[in-house]
């Protein structure tokens, strides 16, 4: 791919997330994709991540995915955001910083990294079962 290619890649794969279309986010990734992330150091698969982003659709309204900043480099991409949404049982304001870098191979995400702010994501959690 080249840079252009990447950055719409990396594009359409967060408006997935974002329409709340797990099917076509999780048909971004190869089948052996890992996915590891910083809060708790556990590399999961790709059924295991489109569990998480079912659930946390389910949990936030409007997500957003703001102030997106994408970087490529060659086999991949790095993504900055901020989640932003509201929590569905009591409208509270939802925003999680986040980093997320993905390398890709043939079109597909073979590994992502996914980084973020260990202060937000407490604080979300304490609301998240709610």
């Amino acid at each position: 791919m080249n840079d252009s290619e990447m950055r719409a890649f990396a594009t359409g794969f967060f408006d997935a997330i974002e329409r709340g279309d797990i099917p076509a986010m999780q048909a971004c990734f190869t089948p052996d994709a890992e996915i590891w992330h910083n809060t708790d150091e556990l590399i999961v698969s790709p059924a295991d991540t489109a569990k998480v982003l079912a659930g946390m659709v389910a949990r936030i309204s409007d997500p957003r995915y703001a102030d997106r900043r994408i970087n490529v480099f060659a086999g991949g991409f790095v993504q900055q955001h901020v989640l932003e949404g509201k929590r569905v049982h009591d409208g509270g304001a939802v925003r999680l910083p986040c980093a997320i870098i993905c390398k890709v191979t043939d079109g597909r995400i073979t590994r992502l990294d996914e980084y973020f702010d260990s202060a937000h994501v407490a604080e979300f959690r304490k609301y998240a079962q709610a």
